[in-house]
C-alpha cells in the first residue's frame, strides 16, 4: 500500500473547537450511549426546541432577513433603508452612533469627533422623522441596536409611527436593550445595574400595555463572542442575564407568560460551522429547561428561545476583504442550519469602513442565495440524528451549564458582573485566540498563510466630518424653536418618576414628544440614578 492510501486510512489528529473541547476525527454510536432522540430531541417547535421553535421553520417560509446599517446624518441613512427594502430586505437593523449609544447629544463636548461615526445620530424625535420618511412602519420590521437608552429610541419610534398614523400596536422590532452585556463586554452603559435593571423592568411593562408586538429585549452574546469569548461562554453567560432579567420582571410583579413570550436573544455565527449549529441547539434546550423547571413558564412561547444572528464581524479581515464574502457565506449557512428567526450578513468590506452600498447588497444577496437557490430550507432541522452534532450539542451544553452554575454561585449576574467575572474569562478567552492567531496555531487565511505581498487599494466610504457641524445646528433651532418650558416640565417630571416606582417610559414619553433631547433625558436620569463605575478585575 503506497504512502498516500495508508495515510488516507489513518484518522487525522483530534482538534480542539472554539469553546475548548474536544473534536472526534470521528463520531459514531458510542459518542451518544444512553442518548435517544425521543428525549433529546423532541418534534420541531416542542419541547424542548432543540430542532427549532416552529414545526415548519423554513419550509413555511425563510427567516427575516434584515441588514444593519445606520451612519452619518438620519437623511442618509434614510436613503439606504430605502434602497435595502427596494434590494428585498424584509427587516431593518438601526445602528446608532457612539454618542447616541451613551445618551449624549451631538453637541455635548464628549461627542467631537464621533457624531455619525460608527452608526446614525439621533439626537431627537426629529431626526427620527428623517430616518424612518418613507417608511412603511406597519410593514417593516425594525430591530434598533442600542441599550442603555433603548426605551428613549423605542419611544421615539412609537411617535414617529403615530404620526404615520400607525397604532402602536401595529408596529413590530425589536430593542436590543440589554444593558448587563455592556458591563460584561462592549462598555455602553450609563447608569448602575440595578437601576438599569429597573428601567428594562419599566419597558417590559410598557411594551405589554403598549407596544404587543414588539420584542422588549434582545438579550446579546454577540458582543460578547466580539471581546473574545467561546460559544459555551457566549451562550452562559447570555442566558445567565436572561434568567437576571426574568427575576427582575417578576419582582417587579409582572407575570411571566405576560412578558416572556417577547423576549429574544442575539448570537453571532462563526465560520466553525458544526460548533455554531451545535451552539445554537444547545442554547435552546438550555433556555427551554430554566423557563420551564426554574420559573414556572407554562406557555410554550414563554419557553421558546427566539434568536437574530449576525454573522462574525471579528472574524472578518482588512486583508483581501473579497475573502471575507466567502467567511460571511458559511457563517450565515452556519446561523440558517441551527435554526436563526433572523439574520444580519455582514459586508466584506466592513474590516475598513461603512459597508458600501454594492457590499451592502452583496450581503443582502448571500441570505437570499441560501433562501432560494439551496435546499436547506426544505426540511427542518437537517443535522438531528448527526453523531456529530448531537454529541457536540451535549458537549457544548454540559460546557455552558458549568458556567451558568458558577454564575449562580457568585450571587446571579449582576453579582458576578460586580466581580468582574464574566469579563475576565472572556479576556482570557481573547488572549488566547490573540496567541494562537500570532503563532500560526490558529489560520486566518490571508492574515498569517496564504496572504498577498500587495493587497489591492480599497476605497472605502468615509463619513464626512461636517456632519457634527450639521447636528450641532440642528440642535441649536430646534432649542429655539421649542417651548423649553414643556420640556423642563416634563423632565421634571420623569425625575419625579424615576425618584419613585412609577413606570418612568409615560413621562419620558411626554418629554420626548415635547422634543425633548436624548442628552437631556438621559441626563435627568444620571442626575436620579447616577452613573456606573466598573468594578476591579475578578
Amino acid at each position: 500500500m503506497n504512502d498516500r492510501a495508508e495515510s488516507a486510512r489513518t484518522p487525522s489528529p483530534r482538534r480542539v473547537g472554539e469553546s475548548g473541547l474536544p473534536i472526534e476525527p470521528v463520531y459514531g454510536p458510542e459518542q451518544l450511549a444512553g442518548w435517544t432522540p425521543a428525549s433529546q430531541l423532541g418534534a420541531p417547535g416542542s419541547y424542548p426546541f432543540t430542532r427549532g421553535v416552529y414545526p415548519t421553520m423554513y419550509t413555511g417560509r425563510p427567516w427575516t432577513m434584515r441588514q444593519y446599517a445606520g451612519f452619518g446624518t438620519a437623511a442618509e441613512s434614510n436613503r439606504r433603508y430605502h434602497q435595502l427594502i427596494e434590494a428585498g430586505t424584509t427587516g431593518l437593523s438601526v445602528a446608532f452612533d457612539l454618542p447616541t449609544q451613551m445618551g449624549y447629544d451631538s453637541d455635548a463636548v464628549v461627542s467631537h469627533g464621533e457624531v455619525g461615526k460608527v452608526g446614525v445620530a439621533i439626537d431627537s424625535i426629529d431626526d427620527m422623522r428623517l430616518l424612518f420618511d418613507g417608511i412603511p412602519l406597519e410593514r417593516v420590521s425594525t430591530s434598533m441596536t442600542i441599550n442603555a437608552p433603548a426605551a428613549l429610541l423605542l419611544l421615539l419610534y412609537q411617535l414617529v409611527g403615530e404620526e404615520h398614523g400607525v397604532a402602536p400596536g401595529q408596529l413590530s422590532g425589536t430593542i436590543q436593550n440589554d444593558v448587563l452585556k455592556e458591563y460584561i463586554a462592549r462598555g455602553t452603559y450609563i447608569y448602575p445595574p440595578k437601576a438599569s435593571l429597573r428601567l428594562v423592568s419599566d419597558i417590559f411593562a410598557y411594551c405589554q400595555a403598549e407596544l404587543a408586538r414588539f420584542n422588549t429585549i434582545s438579550i446579546s452574546g454577540y458582543h460578547m463572542a466580539e471581546a473574545g469569548a467561546t460559544p459555551a461562554q457566549e451562550i452562559a453567560f447570555t442566558l445567565a442575564d436572561g434568567i437576571e432579567y426574568v427575576r427582575a420582571a417578576l419582582a417587579a410583579g409582572l407575570d411571566v407568560d405576560e412578558f416572556a413570550p417577547r423576549l429574544s436573544f442575539f448570537f453571532v455565527a462563526r465560520t466553525t460551522l458544526l460548533e455554531e449549529v451545535a451552539k445554537f441547539r444547545a442554547a435552546r434546550r438550555v433556555w427551554a429547561q430554566v423557563m420551564r423547571d426554574q420559573f414556572g413558564a407554562r406557555n410554550p412561547k414563554s419557553q421558546m428561545l427566539r434568536f437574530h444572528t449576525q454573522t462574525a464581524g471579528v472574524q472578518l479581515t482588512a486583508q483581501q476583504p473579497e475573502v471575507n464574502l466567502v467567511r460571511v457565506a458559511v457563517q450565515g449557512l452556519a446561523a440558517v442550519l441551527g435554526g436563526t428567526q433572523s439574520l444580519h450578513t455582514n459586508a466584506y468590506d466592513e474590516a475598513i469602513a461603512l459597508p458600501s452600498e454594492k457590499a451592502a447588497r452583496l450581503a443582502l444577496r448571500t441570505q437570499q442565495v441560501l433562501a432560494y437557490e439551496t435546499d436547506v430550507t426544505a426540511t427542518v432541522d437537517p443535522f438531528a440524528g448527526s453523531y456529530a452534532v448531537e454529541s457536540m450539542t451535549d458537549a457544548v451544553e454540559e460546557a455552558a451549564r458549568a458556567l451558568m452554575d458558577t454564575v449562580e454561585d457568585l450571587g446571579g449576574a449582576v453579582a458576578a458582573i460586580e466581580k468582574g467575572y464574566q469579563k475576565s474569562e472572556i479576556e482570557q478567552s481573547a488572549y488566547r485566540i490573540a496567541r494562537q492567531i500570532d503563532d500560526s496555531e490558529r489560520v486566518v487565511v490571508g492574515v498569517n498563510r496564504f496572504a498577498v505581498p500587495d493587497d489591492e487599494i480599497y476605497e472605502p466610504l468615509r463619513v464626512d466630518p461636517a456632519i457634527e457641524e450639521a447636528q450641532r445646528e440642528r440642535l441649536a433651532r430646534l432649542r429655539a424653536e421649542r417651548s423649553n418650558d414643556d420640556v423642563q416640565r416634563h423632565l421634571e417630571a420623569l425625575r419625579k418618576a424615576a425618584s419613585g416606582s412609577d413606570n418612568v417610559l409615560y413621562p419620558m414619553k411626554d418629554a420626548l414628544a415635547a422634543r425633548a433631547t436624548v442628552g437631556e433625558v438621559c441626563d435627568a436620569l444620571r442626575e436620579v440614578w447616577g452613573v456606573y463605575t466598573p468594578a476591579d478585575a475578578f
